[in-house]
């Protein structure tokens, strides 16, 4: 069963990752065992906080949804051992026109080659054109022979080397064979089965036919054996009995590996003029093979969007997976799809609270660990209710969440916001622990944001944040660039801003100087500083 991933957004504050932990775990709960919550950058200390005080690992990191080669329909056959007979991968190969070509591997189950039916053909060829054989290994033979050896001497024989001649009264050109170095096939012919004894042949075939008691006993290292088959069958057979790694192709191999993204395979396709390739997992064993009719439609990862709507918050490579949902409380942007999807957006503080009503909704309460995961991510998003974008749905849910957790809404907001800022951190892991990029009316800017509870302690390392917003605005090409400190105790935000000055000033204060200004009753990134930015550049 393919996963289906829910995703928060980049640099995932705890309302985004808390979102997507609590509406996997209501699908599972439902019966939709496949939905798997993601994140898309690092874990804050905040939200590490809060995962650890109610037993919670990080979900999985999602680097791109990107189609890769493990998604694709690819076909899974036999993966044949370079030892076995031909006439193995023959029976593999006819039984499935589809397949072009099979994967040999070693004994461990790495890549050895590939094997297709033209490779066996061009061997048949070379067989009529040279009809001697080198080292063949007895067990080869006898398994595709069917055979049986017939005396002691033939027991001590590992391979068996030497030209194939059957000799046969119709076959009259055979019946003078000479030497050690051959490879006799006979029916029920004593004075021919004597001969070859006598000349200590490599290996004496009987085909249809038994040895009697006086040759049974006839002193020799030719190693005798019996088949059912007729000695032109036979034949056939023996050269079919010849290791797989005789035949099949090992130069110039191209493997795909399951992690590999399909436009770069299908670069290499172009490039290529084979059929098939062979997959192989991270331990380097083969699992597949890849042929080109499966890029034609590949399948493309699922996924459910929550806390975010639009292309730059979202997962690398979006535009190659399936959206199947999205959730959400912020202000409609770009995100298209191909198919219609279950949209929910409401005008809430915060995503978790959507979600906590729809667990509502379905008539299950979430565990009380989940519960208590739930509130702290509305507390956090709300800014402990204080933000503009908080209405009273956000407040009642939180207290429901905190009733079944059973904690105190206040004492969780107060370590939350504690959490925000430390000492040991550096300045660059601060400034983009809740980062965004925003597109404005061809304006590019970045809007980081600290929720503190003593934001005059943090603002003691402006320089270190200007340093390095200087560095962003730069690589980044932004026209503005703004760090919030918002404090929950003062109701307000530190703007500490770089770029255009005048923009600030018209937007937010005309106190603005010396790259910070303190706005009052300001708590909120997406109703109260974008909104602004867009009325003024709009």
């Amino acid at each position: 069963m393919d996963k289906i991933y829910v995703t928060g957004h980049r640099n995932p504050d705890t309302d985004s990752i808390v979102s997507a932990m609590a509406y996997a775990a209501l699908r599972n709960a439902l019966g939709d065992r496949e939905y798997c919550a993601g994140r898309l950058g690092h874990v804050s200390d905040e939200t590490q906080l809060v995962l650890d005080r109610f037993g919670f690992n990080a979900p999985e990191r999602i680097i791109t949804m990107r189609t890769q080669v493990r998604d694709l329909d690819y076909d899974t056959p036999p993966a044949l051992s370079a030892k076995l007979p031909v006439s193995r991968a023959w029976t593999v190969l006819t039984a499935d026109r589809s397949i072009p070509a099979i994967p040999i591997t070693n004994d461990d189950g790495t890549i050895y080659g590939m094997l297709s039916t033209g490779d066996i053909a061009a061997s048949d060829m070379q067989a009529i054109e040279h009809p001697h054989i080198d080292g063949l290994p007895v067990f080869n033979l006898l398994s595709v022979l069917e055979g049986r050896i017939l005396n002691d001497a033939g027991n001590l024989v590992d391979t068996i080397s030497g030209n194939v001649v059957i000799a046969l009264p119709q076959s009259c050109e055979n019946l003078l064979f000479n030497g050690r170095d051959n490879i006799v096939l006979c029916g029920d012919q004593p004075d021919m089965i004597r001969r070859a004894l006598d000349l200590g042949v490599e290996c004496l075939i009987l085909c249809q036919a038994e040895l009697d008691e006086e040759l049974r006993n006839h002193p020799t290292d030719t190693c005798i054996i019996s088949t059912p088959f007729d000695a032109h069958r036979a034949v056939r057979l023996i050269y079919q009995s010849v290791p797989i790694s005789r035949v099949c192709r090992t130069e110039d191999l191209e493997c795909f590996h399951l992690d590999d993204y399909v436009d770069d395979v299908r670069e290499v396709m172009l490039k290529s003029r084979y059929r098939c390739y062979p997959i192989l997992d991270e331990n380097e064993h083969v699992v597949g093979t890849l042929s080109r009719y499966h890029l034609i439609r590949p399948r493309r990862k699922r996924v459910v969007l929550v806390d975010h709507n639009e292309v730059a918050q979202s997962v690398p490579g979006l535009e190659q997976a399936e959206i199947l949902e999205i959730i959400d409380h912020h202000r409609l942007a770009d995100i298209q799809t191909g198919n219609p999807i279950y949209f929910r957006n409401e005008p809430v503080g915060s995503t978790t609270t959507i979600i906590a009503g729809m667990y509502q909704e379905k008539g299950l309460m979430p565990s009380e660990k989940l519960a208590g995961l739930m509130a702290a991510a509305i507390v956090s998003d709300t800014v402990m209710f204080k933000s503009p974008t908080c209405t009273q749905r956000d407040r009642s849910m939180a207290e429901r969440m905190a009733r079944i957790a059973n904690v105190s809404l206040e004492e969780l907001g107060q370590q939350i916001f504690s959490a925000s800022w430390s000492d040991g951190k550096s300045a660059h892991e601060m400034l983009f622990s809740d980062f965004k990029d925003f597109h404005i009316a061809g304006h590019d800017l970045g809007v980081g944001q600290i929720t503190c509870v003593n934001s005059a302690h943090i603002l003691e390392r402006k320089a270190e944040f200007l340093e390095e917003m200087h560095k962003t605005l730069k690589e980044k090409d932004y026209s503005l660039m703004l760090l919030m400190l918002t404090d929950v105790l003062l109701e307000g935000t530190q703007l500490i801003y770089l770029g255009d000055e005048e923009t600030v000033r018209m937007a937010f204060s005309p106190e603005a100087k010396g790259n910070v200004v303190f706005l009052p009753g300001v708590m909120s990134r997406k109703k109260q500083i974008i909104p602004a930015l867009t009325a003024m550049w709009g």
